[in-house]
């Protein structure tokens, strides 16, 4: 069956339905990211067309299509005969791209504390309500899903479209693991004071005590992913001597 039958466009549809195509796109390409930041497809996984077209309900073209587009965000790795694989960053990559992302958000906290509106932070402060609500829930993706869009909201009320750029195209490289990172209860907690302390300091507009907060609280997620990371290693070269 041809991909146009199975996404029910017809040769002589008008140019409307076009848009129903990128919407599939979008939505494939959604999804499949979604299932990298939560480790559903975990870092050097090779992925499976078929399974993942009868998960997604697709044919092979708009999922190949999405691939293409993860691929050039850096989240995935496609190699010639062997398909899509997902990316795994090295120690150094980590590190580096950690150390970069406390950068942007440490600038960003700066620009927004001069810049924010009273409308932009009172969506934030209910964000972060809601993002409390999951954590008393322990609802990691609600959390997460909150977290992030704090995070964004903050870079975006710096109104720099430049800094908004890079930082779209960095944090897309480390969201799944700034998403592991607060499986433990500790750094969980720990990641939930920080926000609090964010929030006052978006209050008070004091942009230099928020830069801090945000080097910080991405600095605290550096080390914890890294720390993952070598466990894993660890547990992995202890499995190959055993095999």
């Amino acid at each position: 069956m041809q991909d146009s039958e199975e996404m029910g466009v017809s040769s002589s549809a008008p140019a409307l339905p076009r848009l129903e195509r990128q919407r599939l796109h979008d939505t494939v390409v959604e999804h499949l990211r979604k299932f990298i930041v939560e480790g559903v497809l975990a870092p050097g996984m090779r992925l499976n067309e078929r399974e993942l077209c009868e998960t997604l309900g697709i044919s092979r073209t708009p999922l190949r299509e999405a691939f293409k587009v993860l691929a050039a965000e850096g989240l995935l790795v496609l190699s010639p005969n062997r398909g899509a694989s997902v990316y795994r960053m090295s120690e150094s990559e980590i590190r580096e791209t950690f150390e970069l992302m406390s950068g942007l958000e440490a600038f960003s906290g700066e620009l927004a504390c001069e810049r924010i509106t009273p409308v932009e932070l009172a969506e934030i402060k209910a964000l972060h309500y809601a993002m409390l609500a999951c954590r008393a829930q322990n609802d990691l993706p609600g959390y997460y899903s909150r977290n992030q869009e704090i995070h964004n909201r903050i870079n975006e009320a710096a109104r720099n479209s430049a800094l908004r750029n890079t930082y779209d195209a960095i944090n897309r490289r480390i969201m799944s693991m700034r998403f592991r990172s607060n499986q433990h209860v500790d750094k969980w907690d720990r990641a939930v004071h920080d926000h609090e302390e964010m929030i006052k300091a978006l209050e008070a507009r004091d942009g230099k005590a928020l830069a801090g907060i945000l080097r910080r609280h991405l600095l605290e997620k550096r080390d914890a992913v890294l720390q993952m990371y070598l466990e894993a290693e660890h547990n992995a070269q202890g499995a190959r001597k055993r095999a």
